[in-house]
């Protein structure tokens, strides 16, 4: 019998209180045409109904796709995620408190489909000790309706840990290139490998059922038992999508260079503008030795795969992604998760395995919020909730930590001779007496004596024993005037306090190599 059903029959095989997990990456190994689907039937007919929507990346394009489709009352009743800022329609029912809702880490749920398909009780892991997901803060609840414990603090030979509980599948909907009339799936157009592979697993050793959306049917066995990333047996319904439904990125429907199918020449990609993204890359690249592991988050910290490309230094270190990516120049904005010509490109959760292992060097991630203790927030801001994706796990494992972004939002600075001055002050601080949200620990990061660095167009501030320390003000900047005013804690000011090198805020700059060099061990 045919394993191929329509997106209809698809969606047809979803029942009212189910838990449906979906695999994603923005839009990248997400089955939108299943979601389309879904969210038909539900207008429709009114079901299905209250489920349990699971997800551990973003899901979404910003706009209406992705989990905006499951964003209608009494559809939802439940969503377990990693990160819903790509969803802004979901993100909605949360911060309307119309939802139950967990937000947790990227790492500890893309490694959870492993622990149910081994009949483990669940993750068990110290990522989000002293964050919002520690249950002796919230335990990753971000609503009043929101009342089960998904986590719990648990010890083993006298050391506390964190105990992330596995939950029930009833559907697993997952997303592959090409299937084979057995069901066996590759992915040879995607960006990534994702963790769709122990999903399935987890579904079938659970009881419940798997269904591919795919963009091509092959065949049975036309596929090399090599590249199959899924073994039909594991896979139940096979669906067949509009090429427009099954975009690479949210960026791209298919690039064979996001691929690795083929190799761009990296002079063709574009140099950053200059300006103040430009400015902080280059100083958050100044602290990258040779021979180091690094990842890097989405927006700001991204800069630093363009400034180092553009320096020529890309091959004396290592940039990943937390999506499986070694080499190569990370892809950025709607093209995020995805690398230009990688060297590898491995598991999601095989990626995790790694990060959470220390097998990071230097995290470069993104500033949103920092305190006075050294605690930074990326995952709610008064009543907008958005979630941490990988931060936690990346923050909190990674040997050194660079959190990159402006000092103030929507100032705007002159760059001039190599000096800087304010034009209009910005509206929103991001240095304030306490965050919203602790998505990374300063009392953690300083209990495990990591280094911790907050760089600026305007200063840098560095996290020691003694608290948060200025250690460098922008060249032509007033003290005073054009940075401590600007934020709502004061900082102890380094003694030696210095001031951040002249070239990095001119047009041309070319000496990342030679910092490099006389920074590495």
């Amino acid at each position: 019998m045919s394993k191929v059903i329509s997106l209809e029959q698809a969606a047809e095989l979803i029942k009212d209180g189910d838990s449906v997990a979906w695999s994603t990456v923005g839009m990248s190994y997400f089955a939108e045409a299943v979601a389309k689907a879904v969210e038909n039937r539900f207008v429709t007919t009114g079901h299905p109904k209250r489920l349990t929507l699971i997800h551990d990346c973003g899901c979404g394009d910003g706009k209406e796709a992705g989990m905006s489709h499951m964003a209608y009352p009494n559809l939802v009743k439940r969503l377990i995620s990693g990160h819903t800022g790509q969803a802004p329609k979901m993100a909605q029912m949360i911060s309307d408190n119309a939802i139950e809702a967990y937000l947790l880490p990227q790492g500890v749920l893309t490694t959870m489909w492993r622990q149910i398909a081994g009949n483990k009780p669940g993750v068990i892991t110290k990522v989000g000790m002293g964050t919002y997901v520690d249950p002796l803060v919230s335990g990753g609840k971000v609503t009043s309706l929101t009342t089960e414990d998904l986590v719990k603090r648990i010890e083993i030979e006298e050391e506390e840990w964190l105990l992330y509980k596995k939950f029930p599948l009833d559907v697993v909907i997952i997303r592959a290139t090409t299937a084979d009339e057995n069901g066996n799936l590759s992915v040879e157009e995607e960006a990534m490998l994702a963790e769709i592979l122990p999903m399935a697993q987890a579904a079938k050793n659970n009881g419940g059922i798997v269904i591919a959306q795919v963009k091509y049917i092959a065949e049975r066995h036309s596929i090399h038992p090599k590249e199959v990333k899924v073994p039909g047996v594991l896979v139940d319904y096979v669906t067949v999508a509009p090429v427009e439904d099954h975009k690479q990125t949210i960026g791209s429907i298919y690039n064979p260079g996001l691929a690795g199918n083929s190799r761009v020449p990296l002079g063709a990609l574009p140099p950053m503008a200059f300006g103040d993204r430009k400015v902080i890359a280059r100083r958050a690249a100044m602290e990258l030795e040779t021979n180091v592991m690094v990842n890097l988050g989405i927006g700001m910290p991204d800069g630093v795969a363009a400034v180092a490309a553009e320096e020529n230094v890309s091959h004396l270190f290592t940039l990943t992604t937390e999506l499986g990516t070694y080499g190569g120049i990370p892809a950025s904005g709607a093209d995020f998760g995805a690398a230009w010509n990688a060297d590898a490109i491995i598991e999601h959760e095989a990626q995790f395995d790694f990060y959470d292992g220390g097998g990071l060097d230097i995290a470069f991630l993104g500033l949103a919020q920092a305190d006075i203790k050294g605690n930074l927030n990326v995952s709610k801001f008064g009543p907008k909730v958005v979630g941490p994706g990988g931060f936690i796990n990346i923050s909190q494992s990674a040997k050194k930590v660079v959190f990159c972004g402006t000092l103030v939002n929507g100032a705007k600075l002159s760059y001039e001779n190599g000096q800087v001055s304010v034009l209009q002050e910005g509206k929103v601080q991001k240095f304030v007496e306490s965050v919203d949200h602790i998505t990374f620990s300063g009392d953690l990061a300083r209990e495990n004596k990591k280094p911790v660095l907050f760089i600026t167009e305007r200063c840098v501030l560095e996290l020691r024993q003694e608290g948060m320390v200025l250690t460098e003000i922008a060249p032509g900047l007033n003290l005073e005037k054009d940075v401590l005013s600007a934020m709502s804690f004061r900082p102890i000011i380094a003694a030696d306090l210095k001031t951040m090198p002249a070239d990095i805020f001119q047009d041309q700059w070319g000496g990342l190599a030679s910092t490099m060099t006389s920074t590495s061990k």
